[in-house]
């Protein structure tokens, strides 16, 4: 699979993100997480229409992690949500 630049900007910001998470435990203050959550909103609006139906679902319910698998090409490790979706 061909990664726009859109995406592979939301993949790495899904990745800071992950890394933020995990640092919570340890780091202080708490690192501010909104601007992470704001700037994959924002990317996920640059989407075109086309764009793949399964990693839009997971953005729009905010999935981050299948988001970041699935754009690995990694998303037969998703597992299925409350809503069934996976794929």
């Amino acid at each position: 699979m061909e990664m726009s630049a859109t995406e592979r900007e939301i993949l790495q910001t899904l990745l800071g993100l992950e890394g933020a998470v995990k640092a919570m435990g340890t780091t202080q203050p708490k690192p501010n997480l909104s601007p992470l959550f704001e700037r994959i909103d924002a990317l996920t609006d640059q989407l075109p229409k086309e764009t793949d139906a399964t990693l839009l679902h997971y953005l729009h319910r905010k999935s981050y992690e299948k988001a970041r698998l699935w754009l690995q090409g990694r998303d037969a490790e998703n597992q299925a949500g409350s809503c069934r979706h996976t794929s």
